[in-house]
């Protein structure tokens, strides 16, 4: 990175509000959830950066809408949240790391978001394309970076553990920069750690600054009623003998008085903020002081892992906060967090109980998933040929 530029695990925020609900793979119609709403109160209550990617959709649009509104710029600068998105993949089987393309889609996202720069890009699902191509992606939004000035930060995400390991290790060697970010999913859950236990070694000595955990229920997999089915149908990988198992776990969780996705959640953002911090940031914590931009020295003084999570309702919004907002609670100095943030300084204590109980339900939910505990499904599937064949013209859309 030229010159004396911030480290991104200073500034990025611990709680990251992803978008790719605003799509069809999530929901039947993407165009009736009040995004905007969600988007609106995702600020209000603290939050300070969004995730998405061309390949979600209408995400980057409909994320665009709702921050080019009087709420926002009345009440937020552009520097106050931070804007991630990705490039290269275009379709479920079509990908593009081309410099030609990485530059368009830069543009693209640009203008669809209605901002000046982008503080993130990620190189969206390496594995399903070679590691020369990871390479020619990240050299293209590292020029871009340094000769435009339109991105902040450049990473990669993606599934396979491995893959991702391999390709920062890569970008180091070759490039002499470290990535600023790997962002993986579905790796640290209820059903899968491997993201701690083989990923967070190889990713820090690599270099990498910040490590993100996205999809913490599994792309819906952690879910009493089983995965979401959306515009596009049961697109989800995991296989019947996997989902059955998640369905035993969650069974033992009604019977005891729980809901599988509450304590996925719980589990996935209280272990990951403690096990993900060496690779986690010192940004906003959101932890409800009203309108305050905070850092991470208030609420104990140590990086959090960066968590990513999705939502289609203001609703779940509202939840997925308190749990949040609880689990901070629970922190070194929770009882004056609580406290500033409108709670109770019980609520510390009420926090740690819960913790405890959480751990232990997580353990049984193990027990029951045996050989499915950090089982992972192929990313892509065998057999998969990438469709990219003739690259598309490359005049950027008009948007609407």
């Amino acid at each position: 990175m030229p010159g004396t530029v911030t480290p991104l695990s200073y500034l990025l925020p611990p709680l990251i509000c992803g978008t790719a609900t605003f799509n069809t793979q999530y929901n039947l119609d993407p165009f009736a959830i009040d995004t905007t709403g969600i988007v609106h109160r995702a600020l209000s209550l603290g939050i300070r950066a969004f995730d998405t990617s061309p390949y979600y959709g209408p995400s980057e649009e409909l994320l665009g809408k709702a921050l080019d509104t009087p709420f926002v710029h009345d009440n937020f600068s552009r520097h106050d949240y931070f804007l991630l998105t990705k490039v290269g993949r275009i379709g479920s089987s079509e990908f593009d790391y081309s410099a030609s393309w990485v530059y368009y889609s830069i543009q693209r996202s640009l203008e669809r978001l209605r901002t000046d720069y982008l503080d993130l890009v990620y190189c969206h699902d390496v594995e399903f394309v070679s590691p020369t191509e990871v390479l020619t992606a990240v050299r293209e939004l590292r020029r871009i970076r340094n000769e435009e000035g339109t991105i902040k930060y450049v990473g990669i995400s993606g599934y396979p553990i491995a893959v991702l390991c391999e390709c920062a290790e890569l970008v180091l060697r070759e490039t002499g920069e470290p990535l600023d970010a790997v962002m993986s999913y579905a790796n640290f859950t209820l059903q899968n750690t491997l993201l701690s236990s083989e990923g967070v070694p190889r990713l820090k000595a690599a270099g990498v600054d910040v490590v993100p955990n996205a999809s913490p229920l599994g792309m819906g997999l952690l879910r009493r009623h089983g995965v979401a089915i959306g515009g596009q149908g049961d697109w989800h990988p995991a296989g019947k003998d996997l989902r059955a198992a998640v369905g035993e776990a969650s069974d033992f969780c009604d019977a005891n008085g729980e809901k599988l996705e509450v304590v996925a959640i719980r589990y996935a953002f209280e272990a990951w903020m403690r096990e993900g911090g060496e690779v986690g940031s010192q940004g906003d914590p959101a932890s409800g002081v009203p309108w305050k931009r905070e850092t991470i020295e208030e609420v104990g003084g140590r990086k959090l892992g960066v968590s990513v999570m999705g939502v289609s309702k203001i609703e779940e919004l509202d939840e997925t906060m308190r749990v949040w907002r609880s689990i901070l609670d629970g922190r070194e100095d929770g009882q004056r967090t609580a406290m500033e943030g409108g709670r109770q300084a019980s609520d510390h204590t009420w926090s740690l109980n819960r913790q405890r109980e959480v751990q232990e339900l997580a353990a049984s939910i193990r027990n029951i998933l045996g050989k499915y505990f950090d089982y992972t499904w192929a990313s892509p599937q065998p057999g998969f040929v990438n469709q990219r064949r003739t690259p598309a013209p490359l005049s950027t859309p008009a948007i609407e």
